[in-house]
């Protein structure tokens, strides 16, 4: 492909991008997988270089652009070499015209950023989110060749002995398994949840179960894990993943929604840990996904909200006496973290926030945040709270 070949796939996608974003569609890693699959005469560097200019260009805009034309443009602003490939060459774009307007820039739309700041997240912070992020992965001790991990190199993260940030586009597939991507904050958040051998833990939003793995290591595959999600697709791919892993100490359970507790009587007052990793805004993984800013609505933030609330009430009960409750969420609005908490604690008399000592974050109401600019990681809050003996 020549260069303006590359910037015209480049608007081409980015008009894929913004119609899924105002639609509800596929996220951009996948439409761009979809776009390369029927294009095969594009090579790895061809698919490496659209990509870029892709991310580039979804970066530079925070309000959603009017066309993948206009955030081109505005990469073209600010770039001569990307400026230069307009030149109505055969696959290339349209030379661009005296009048023609570029997407405005920013980091996020006008109604997040207030939502940010009344958040206490100033405009240097809400920038950091939508850096590129680095590579994290976290070594699993329980199936991990040391000698092989060792010779990837990558540099040692403070505080997590089991964790690497290796170098941007290290291949780690043949190491499934033995390591799993993970950002240092989502291993940090998991901490709060002490897990330790023989305990009984449910993890009520597992997901794929990132987190579920990183409680087997801790528990040294020796107790009993529950992993329960209402998504049949994201849960389905926990068992295989446990297999690669070598953990054997997980149950998975799948919810139907609005009957979960039903579901999950059994486990009433049991639990040494009750984790929720809540379905949330996803404000603090822009640096992977920074479409999504475009995705967010108030009225869907509402709805994330309402969400936290409900599987807070589910995962209450199963938490046995003297037990805790780690509430994690992916997001820095405090209407999903900090207020959550203290909606919570006032509707469960004799419930207390204990104090949380993280190789990272800084205290947010009744727990810790992290932030990609103080703690170059993905954005979280987390709190620890206790039941009543």
């Amino acid at each position: 492909m020549t260069p303006a070949a590359r910037t015209q796939a480049a608007i081409e996608l980015l008009d894929e991008v913004i119609a899924a974003a105002r639609g509800g569609g596929a996220a951009a890693d996948t439409l761009i997988a979809r776009y390369f699959a029927t294009r095969r005469y594009a090579g790895s560097k061809d698919r490496r270089a659209v990509r870029e200019l892709v991310y580039a260009a979804i970066r530079r805009a925070g309000e959603i652009p009017a066309s993948g034309r206009a955030a081109m443009l505005a990469v073209a602003t600010a770039d001569g070499d990307v400026a230069a490939t307009f030149d109505g060459s055969t696959y290339g774009p349209a030379p661009i015209a005296a009048d023609e307007a570029a997407a405005v820039g920013g980091v996020v739309p006008a109604w997040l950023a207030a939502a940010l700041e009344r958040s206490d997240i100033a405009s240097d912070q809400q920038a950091a989110l939508i850096e590129r992020a680095p590579l994290d992965v976290r070594i699993n001790r329980l199936t991990a060749d040391m000698a092989v991990v060792e010779a990837l190199g990558g540099a040692a993260i403070p505080g997590l002995a089991d964790a690497l940030r290796l170098p941007s586009g290290t291949n780690i597939d043949p190491l499934a398994g033995q390591l799993e991507v993970q950002d240092a904050g989502s291993q940090i958040v998991s901490l709060a949840a002490r897990a330790a051998p023989g305990q009984a833990i449910v993890d009520l939003c597992a997901g794929g179960g990132g987190k579920t793995l990183v409680l087997a290591a801790a528990m040294a595959n020796e107790g009993r894990i529950l992993a329960a999600d209402i998504d049949r697709g994201r849960l389905s791919r926990l068992a295989p993943r446990a297999a690669r892993a070598g953990v054997t100490i997980v149950e998975t359970r799948l919810l139907d929604p609005q009957r979960e507790a039903d579901a999950l009587s059994d486990w009433s007052a049991l639990a040494d840990c009750v984790l929720i990793d809540a379905p949330c805004s996803g404000t603090g993984t822009w640096r992977r996904n920074p479409e999504a800013r475009w995705r967010l609505t108030p009225d869907r933030l509402a709805r994330f909200v309402a969400q936290q609330r409900h599987v807070l009430a589910i995962g209450a009960p199963l938490v046995r006496p003297g037990g805790a409750l780690v509430y994690i969420v992916c997001s820095l609005l405090d209407a999903e973290g900090a207020e959550q908490v203290d909606a919570f604690l006032a509707d469960h008399p004799g419930w207390v926030a204990e104090p949380l000592d993280l190789p990272a974050g800084n205290a947010r109401g009744q727990g810790l945040r992290l932030d990609p600019l103080h703690h170059a990681t993905d954005g979280f809050f987390v709190a620890r709270l206790i039941r009543p003996c």
